[in-house]
C-alpha cells in the first residue's frame, strides 16, 4: 500500500482522511486517489504537519 505512513499516522491520531483533504482544499475522493501514488518527501511532511495540527485541535 502506498503512503502507508500517512494512513497509519492519521489513524493513530484519530484524524480522518477527509479532514486532511479539507485542509488541503481538496475533495476527499481526490485526496484518496492522490494517496494511490507515493508522495514526495515535502508533500508527506506537509500532510504530517496537518495531521499534527488536527490532533491538537481535537484535544
Amino acid at each position: 500500500m502506498k503512503n502507508k505512513d500517512i494512513r497509519e499516522a492519521a489513524k493513530r491520531a484519530g484524524v480522518c482522511l477527509w479532514q486532511i483533504a479539507e485542509r488541503l482544499n481538496m475533495n476527499d475522493g481526490n485526496f484518496s486517489r492522490k494517496l494511490r501514488r507515493e508522495l514526495s518527501a515535502p508533500e508527506k511532511e506537509h500532510i504530517m504537519e496537518i495531521i499534527h495540527d488536527l490532533t491538537k485541535e481535537v484535544r
